[in-house]
């Protein structure tokens, strides 16, 4: 590949451009490995509420990425030219990392499904740090990337998963990887529910999910709050929620991934690089199913891909951008 490096800018609010990297630097440093792209994923929740409608430009999204090494450090083992890894890259034609922080794809496991052991990795960290064992009841509200990926991890640990979502073009495609208990509300009256449900994934960020959850979690249920609150959606009240949690003994606690330390660590449940070489092979295996999630687009068309999160017209979960060569 020739010097130049691409990369997705947000250029100004809501201005998506692809742009050259100013200074950018190929060559890897002794601990690092590099190389071309193939393909990256959208975080939609993150990249538009966290950057897209945000201030001070230029901001450089993206935080999973599949590449190819082309180049390896002098201070690096065990890793071989040209095989592929992930890392958390931004949306980039070129990709530079501590080995440390990659991991190795198994082989076999196209880019496009490998990328999202990112999003796995995401409710991962609740499984590892929940009390709550399989068989239990398990509530997911929120079926975007995050809480269809959650409701599959759960699924596939033995756990019995209800999902909710009002929208239904995501209980379609919950629907096409496996997960059957689908509800547009959470079903607060129905009694072979209602304070039976021992952990809920809350993964829309949405106050009143949080809690309908909660009135139908068991006495010493748990609540993990996985999607970011980026703003007030309604008018539910801290009284409502804190009556809820007072009376059942509810557990309420941030569901977020950076609780767990980024590599396995003495008296530490799990870990985030652990979370995604088990993600990796979950992909390989189909105990979690990505087909039909995603939309794979070419990077020049970053502005209609973020346009298309702002107003809602995804058809699936999440773009995704492919900066593999064009024949």
């Amino acid at each position: 590949m020739g010097a130049s490096i691409n990369a997705i800018t947000f250029t100004a609010h809501t201005q998506a451009e692809l742009l050259p990297v100013a200074d950018a630097v190929l060559e890897p440093e002794p601990n690092e490995i590099a190389g071309r792209t193939l393909v990256t994923l959208a975080s939609p929740g993150t990249e538009l509420n966290g950057a897209y409608l945000g201030q001070n430009f230029p901001r450089y999204p993206g935080y999973a990425a599949i590449f190819q090494v082309e180049r390896i450090g002098t201070a690096v083992e065990g890793v071989k030219m040209g095989e592929l890894r992930f890392c958390m890259g931004h949306h980039r034609s070129y990709q530079r990392f501590p080995a440390t922080e990659t991991v190795a794809v198994p082989a076999g496991l196209a880019p496009e499904r490998a990328v999202f052991t990112r999003l796995m990795g995401v409710t991962m960290a609740t499984l590892s740090t929940t009390v709550v064992r399989p068989p239990a009841l398990v509530l997911v509200t929120g079926l975007g990337p995050v809480g269809n990926l959650g409701a599959q991890i759960f699924q596939a640990c033995g756990y019995e998963v209800l999902a909710v979502d009002p929208d239904p073009t995501r209980q379609e495609l919950a629907q096409h990887v496996g997960l059957s208990r689908l509800y547009g509300s959470v079903p607060k009256d129905d009694p072979s529910i209602a304070k039976k449900v021992a952990l809920q994934l809350e993964c829309s960020g949405h106050e009143q999910a949080a809690v309908d959850g909660c009135t139908v979690l068991q006495p010493y249920g748990e609540l993990s709050q996985i999607g970011a609150p980026w703003s007030q959606r309604n008018e539910a009240t801290a009284h409502e929620l804190l009556r809820l949690i007072f009376f059942n003994y509810l557990t309420v606690r941030s569901g977020w991934e950076w609780q767990l330390p980024h590599h396995p660590t003495a008296f530490r449940r799990g870990s985030i690089f652990a979370n995604f070489a088990t993600g990796l092979q979950w992909l390989h295996d189909e105990r979690v199913k990505v087909d039909g999630l995603y939309e794979l687009m070419d990077p020049q068309r970053a502005q209609e891909a973020y346009q298309d999160i702002l107003h809602r017209r995804l058809t699936s979960l999440a773009p995704m951008f492919d900066w593999r060569e064009k024949e």
